[in-house]
This record gives structure tokens, C-alpha cells and sequence, in this order.
């Protein structure tokens, strides 16, 4: 890998023989675990400007309609997570002569509170081919890491390094995107009879700066429930089970609204807010499915059907597949897919259960397929057979597909790479649980291109969450689970225990999928919290978390979810076999004690009368109380001593199951019980109290009545 210093260029060819693709990250850490900031990318003309507004590239515009530009989202890393973006340099339109890759804080935080900022850009084989290094970030609240430009018939990248104290509109501005004063959201509803059967058409005025881009302040659009089974409080879909979804942020009178904002108008198909009435006469008419699975038996024909529905619906929905192929290197082009190739190997020809195949430019990117279901591992030897089959045959991937969720530095299958071969083919993961959420992010959040392409999306969802299609993500702690529980128990368990190990990466698993199934639902980024320098080794924070579980007993987890105040924490006594999941408040600037304590009170009123409050002090343990004792009394949460609260800690209890699987009385079936009860009936109510500005806010409901005394 090459290290750039800010002001440096060079050519992507001189590093790579395969650049026409390339994924850039952009990477940053902070010590509270809370610091985020949102990438974009600029298409600029010779004179450096935009050609229009749709050559801004951000979070609520992920994506050019070519395919050249797909913004992947964010990753967890060994060191925290890592927001990624697709380039395929070539198919960037011939009048781009610059791409530029930036990033912007939001709601006065700035650059400078941030650590380990960093930009890496690999090839489409996945190898990082160079890195930049910001350290010199102060008071900027927008910076441009780096672009890539035309130099003849190659792409150079420069290292830029340029902060903007101005934010995101003093960037934008600078490039030639119109600033619009009214930032309002538009909607227009597409009133065709395929809509309202399938899909809500809505044009929204979409604004990177923080205001309305999209009707997300309500909760998650629903997926109509089929007729054959009961419909949850929601009717929004879950990765797993049929459990409500968590109900998204409300808007708070309490956030400022911006004056000035980008507005980017795309129009997009997404899932109607409330699914039409059933014409059936009972619960036991049953839906009819594009994708019916309730016949399936054995593992083998999960496997066969798995992999022809997913494949199929990623060849129909561009979006889709451009989705879920960008991050391994496949061009933006026509994709066609296929099941049950035979293909030559030795003696004994080898059927992959899927290949993917992208033309473009007369130019071929091919993937083979190799599809788990259920708890069934991949098999090495398998896996090994593709990589020589595609090294042989010029294939560039192989893409393993399983309720398995990939961890950094524990790799779900060894294979060897024969390094005399001069092709080089890529072995890639897929858990189920990220097919999902990408679907879940299309079709009720960001858009597809028309109503037949949600439509499919749908049934893809409604056949991966069907209990018979074993496609529900991560399902098991595995063998070592129960073992590991009795000896915390019977406290026989000892330090540098390999089974703790593997319990421990059975819980970074399962903290995955909650953050994939959450930010599926809910629309925004839902991402672990790693509080680790860049560089640790990812093994040896593992074996230290071990050995805590051995010492204390308990599994504890922290996720950042984009427009919530502070950092979810999840934490599972094995002793006590009790979850808890809370979540720290701070207090609004410049606000009187009982004021604020009332406020909370206030914001509180639909949570559980079990909700635990405490007072957070800089010193000691401040008042503590059920929310049913604090209801008529508010004052309780003060200090007796009038020291300066800091903020308020929220907790809920509840039994952990204790079994290894998703059963119902299974350790994973409480853990996303338990989160989804404390999102829905607390943390999604705290925005009124929250002192930020969430950035994927529709509009302001009206102000409170009165003021706090």
C-alpha cells in the first residue's frame, strides 16, 4: 500500500492492473464512540463545477443511474466502521473530469473531535492500494479527503486534505450546487392502479445539510402483511420473526431548522406507509407469493430455491443487484444470473448453486455462487473447488452466501491462492441478514425505479423471512454457548478458555445483525461501537473480552444509531440471566436541573412504568428511581447535594433466554426482543429531550405548550 501526504497524486495504473473499478473508505474513530460524519461525492466538469444537481452524491442520493457512483454505507471494522463507496471509473460519463470524495459533521460538531480520520482506496480485487492520513483537522466541519481525475486515457488520484469551516453548503457552494433558501419537503404520489396495489411513488426535495428529504419521521413503511398470518403492531417486516419493528424517531419542536439546504428532487418508488385493507374473508385465506416456500424440506432445496429467488430478483431490480455486487468489484452493467452450472473440474465436474455475470463495454465480471441455509456450514473443500475452477477460467469472484455474519480476522472458511497464478480471483461474504437489509433499505426507504421492481423486493423479504426458508441471519451461539453459561454459573469458568472466545464471536454476530436488522427498519445507521485504536489486532481484542467474560459474567455491546441521543448499550448478565439495555442522556445545554428533569419526564410518557432513571453526577451515584415512582414526583432525579447533573441513565430489564437458538425461549430471540422493546417504547420517544439535531428529521411538530419553570 502506498502512503499519501496531502498534495500528492499518482496514477491508479501505476499501482493496479484492474482500476477500472475501485472502493474508496473513509474511516474515523472518536473516544465517546458518538462522532459520525456523512461522505458524498461531487461529479465536477473541466471547470471544476457540477453539471448539475444531480452530480451530488449523499446519503439520501446513493446512487448515479449509470451505476458509476453506488454509496455502499457503512461497515463495522476491527477499529470502529468504515463508510465505503463503489466507483466505476469507467463508466463515469466522458464530460467528468474530476470525482471528489468528501465528508461533512452535522449539528456544530466538528473534524477536530474526531480521531484517525482516513481514506483508503482498494481495487476491484479488494487490496488496498494506497491510504491518506487527515491529522491536522481542527474547527472544519467539512472536508474533501481526496478526488480521482482524467490525465489522457487514465485516472490519477490526489490526496486533497481541504477542510471547510463553512459545513456542507460552503463545499457545495464551491462546486456549483445551487443552495436553495425553502427546504421544505414536496411530495407527489404517483396515483397508478400499480401503485396503490404495490408501491407509494413519492418525489421528495431531498437536503444533505440535515432538513426533510424524505417521509421518515414516521415509523418504518410497513410491508402488507400476508393473510395467513397474524399482523404485527407495526406490520413492518423483521429479519427473523414477526416481532414489531421499532418505531422510528419522532421530530422534536426542539430542533432548530436550518435556513439554507441543498435540495436534490429524485423521484422514487418505495412500500405504501399503510398496507390497503385484505379483501379476505378470514385469517386462513392465504396470500398468494411469487415465491412460495411452504413445502420446502430438505436443505438442499432450500439452497436451490434460496439461490434462484435472490438471483433472480438481483437480475430484475438494477438497484438491487448493483447493491449487493458494487462492493466486490462488479462493473455497473447488465446483469444476468443463473443456478446449476456445470462446470469442469477434473474428474468430476463441480455445480456452483449460482453464478452472476455483469457485461459491460463488451467486457464480462463473473462470480460464483456458493449458497448456506439453516445453520449449515460452508464447506472449505467446496469453496476451494470455485476458487480453482474461477482461477482457471478467468472468473473474477467467488461469493459465499449464509446465515454466518463475517467478522474481521475470523475467516468462515480457509482457502489457499495459488500466487503463481497471474489471475486473481476475490472470495467474498453474504450473510442473509444483509441481503435483507438492503432490500428493506430500497423499497421502504430509499426507492426503486417503479412499482414492479418493489413489488418483487417485497416477496423477496416476505420469502427470507418465511420460518421455513432458512434465510433468517444468524440463528445459533453455537456449541460453546451452554457450556460457557454453566461455568459462569457454577464459576468453573477460566480465563484464556477457547470457548469463551467462540462466544464471544457468536455475540459480535448476533450485535451485527441487530444493527442490520435495526437500520433496515428504521431507515437510518445502526452500527457497533468499537472503542479501539487503528491497528489492534482484532484477535487479541477478542481474547481480552473473553476474559472479562470469564471474570465478570456478561456480554456487553454498544450501538450508534443515526438520529438517537447517545449510544445504545446491551449488556447480558449470564449470571444474573437478566438483559439490560440502556442508554445515556445528556442534559440540554443551558437548562435549569428540574426543568430538565421534568423535561424528561415528559418525553418519557408512553414508556414502561418499569423504565429505570438514573441521575448521572460527575462524582458518585446520583438519585435513581422506577419511572412509576418518578412520574408524580420529578424532583426526585435532583441531587440532594445540588450537584451539576450531567445526564440521565435508561435502563430496562428483562429475562434472558438461555437457550442457544432463535427458539422463543432462545438467547437470541430475547436480545432482539429486548432491543426492539427499549427502541420502540423509549429511545425512539427522547428526541424532544435530546439536545442535537437529528440529520434524517421530516419537519418540526408543533412546539410544547408552556415552559419549564
Amino acid at each position: 500500500m502506498q502512503e499519501m501526504i496531502k498534495g500528492a497524486n499518482v496514477a491508479l495504473a501505476a499501482l493496479s492492473e484492474d482500476t477500472d473499478a475501485v472502493v474508496v473508505g473513509l474511516s474515523w474513530s472518536s473516544a465517546d464512540g458518538d462522532g459520525d460524519a456523512d461522505v458524498s461525492v461531487l461529479l465536477l466538469d473541466d471547470n471544476g463545477k457540477v453539471r448539475s444537481d444531480n452530480d451530488f452524491y449523499f446519503y439520501n442520493h446513493p446512487a448515479a443511474a449509470d451505476g458509476s457512483i453506488q454509496l455502499l454505507g457503512k461497515i463495522p471494522t476491527a477499529n470502529g466502521s468504515e463508510d465505503r463507496i463503489s466507483l466505476d471509473l469507467a463508466a463515469v460519463p466522458p464530460d467528468v473530469a474530476r470525482v471528489v470524495v468528501a465528508a461533512s459533521r452535522y449539528e456544530g460538531a466538528r473534524f477536530g473531535q474526531l480521531d484517525d480520520i482516513r481514506l483508503t482506496l482498494a481495487d476491484r480485487g479488494g487490496d488496498v492500494l494506497l491510504g491518506f492520513a487527515i491529522d491536522d483537522a481542527s474547527v472544519e466541519t467539512a472536508f474533501v479527503f481526496g478526488e480521482l481525475y482524467r490525465r489522457g486515457e487514465e485516472w490519477k488520484f490526489r490526496a486533497v486534505g481541504q477542510g471547510y469551516e463553512s459545513g456542507l453548503a460552503g463545499l457545495a457552494t464551491d462546486f456549483g450546487i445551487d443552495i436553495a433558501e425553502d427546504t421544505e419537503d414536496t411530495a407527489d404520489t404517483d396515483d397508478t392502479a400499480a401503485t396503490e396495489d404495490t408501491a407509494a411513488a413519492t418525489t421528495t426535495a431531498t437536503a444533505p445539510g440535515g432538513t426533510a428529504r424524505e417521509p421518515a419521521a414516521e415509523a418504518p413503511a410497513p410491508a402488507p402483511e400476508p393473510a395467513d398470518r397474524p399482523a404485527s403492531a407495526t406490520g413492518a417486516p423483521s429479519t427473523s420473526s414477526a416481532r414489531p419493528a421499532p418505531e422510528a424517531a419522532p421530530a422534536s419542536a426542539d430542533r432548530p431548522a436550518r435556513p439554507r439546504a441543498t435540495r436534490t428532487v429524485k423521484k422514487k418508488v418505495t412500500l405504501p406507509k399503510v398496507a390497503k385493507k385484505s379483501l379476505a374473508e378470514n385469517d386462513a385465506w392465504r396470500t398468494a407469493r411469487l415465491f412460495p416456500v411452504p413445502t420446502l424440506r430438505s436443505d438442499k432445496e432450500r439452497e436451490l430455491r434460496a439461490t434462484s429467488v435472490l438471483l433472480s430478483v438481483m437480475a430484475q431490480v438494477p438497484e438491487f443487484g448493483r447493491r449487493l455486487t458494487a462492493a466486490f468489484g462488479a462493473p455497473a452493467g447488465r446483469m444476468q444470473t443463473f443456478t446449476e452450472v456445470s462446470l469442469p473440474h477434473g474428474d468430476t465436474p463441480r455445480r456452483p448453486d449460482g453464478v452472476i455475470r455483469v457485461e459491460r463495454a463488451g467486457k464480462l465480471w463473473t462470480a460464483l455462487v456458493e449458497t448456506k441455509t439453516n445453520g449449515n456450514p460452508l464447506k472449505a473443500e467446496q469453496v476451494q473447488d470455485y476458487m480453482d475452477i474461477a482461477a482457471r477460467r478467468g472468473y473474477e469472484a467467488v461469493i459465499t452466501l449464509s446465515n454466518e455474519v463475517a467478522l474481521d480476522g475470523v475467516p468462515l472458511v480457509e482457502v489457499k491462492v495459488d500466487g503463481r497464478r497471474k489471475h486473481k480471483v476475490t472470495l467474498w461474504h453474504l450473510s442473509w441478514a444483509e441481503v435483507a437489509h438492503q432490500a428493506q433499505m430500497l423499497i421502504r426507504h430509499e426507492g426503486v425505479g417503479n412499482a414492479a421492481h418493489a413489488w418483487l423486493l417485497q416477496e423477496l423479504l416476505h420469502y427470507l423471512q418465511h420460518e421455513n426458508s432458512g434465510c433468517h441471519g444468524f440463528q445459533n451461539m453455537g456449541p460453546a454457548w451452554v457450556p460457557v453459561r454453566n461455568g459462569i454459573e457454577a464459576e468453573t469458568l477460566s480465563q484464556g478458555d477457547p470457548r469463551a472466545v467462540r462466544v464471544v464471536e457468536s455475540w459480535e454476530q448476533l450485535v451485527r445483525q441487530v444493527c442490520l436488522r435495526l437500520g433496515g427498519e428504521l431507515g437510518q445507521k445502526a452500527l457497533p461501537v468499537q472503542r479501539t485504536k487503528r491497528g489492534a489486532d482484532p484477535t487479541a481484542r477478542r481474547a481480552e473480552l473473553a476474559d472479562r467474560l470469564c471474570t465478570d459474567g456478561r456480554l456487553t455491546a454498544e450501538l450508534r444509531i443515526d438520529g438517537t441521543p447517545g449510544v445504545f448499550t446491551i449488556t447480558a448478565d449470564l449470571r444474573t440471566a437478566k438483559l439490560r439495555t440502556s442508554v445515556d442522556v445528556p442534559t440540554p445545554e443551558g437548562g435549569y436541573p428540574l426543568a430538565s428533569a421534568k423535561r424528561l419526564v415528559r418525553s418519557l410518557a408512553e414508556a414502561p412504568a418499569d423504565l429505570h432513571v438514573e441521575t448521572l453526577v460527575d462524582e458518585g451515584n446520583g438519585p435513581r428511581g422506577t419511572l412509576e415512582r418518578l412520574r408524580p414526583e420529578p424532583g426526585d432525579l435532583l441531587p440532594r447535594d445540588g450537584a451539576p447533573i450531567a445526564g440521565f441513565r435508561l435502563s430496562l430489564f428483562k429475562g434472558m433466554g438461555g437457550t442457544r437458538g432463535a427458539t422463543e425461549s432462545g438467547f437470541i430471540r430475547s436480545v432482539d426482543d429486548a432491543v426492539d422493546r427499549f427502541y420502540g417504547s423509549v429511545v425512539a420517544h427522547l428526541t424532544s429531550f435530546d439536545r442535537r439535531t437529528p440529520r434524517r428529521a421530516a419537519s418540526a411538530e408543533p412546539a410544547e405548550s408552556g415552559a419549564d419553570a
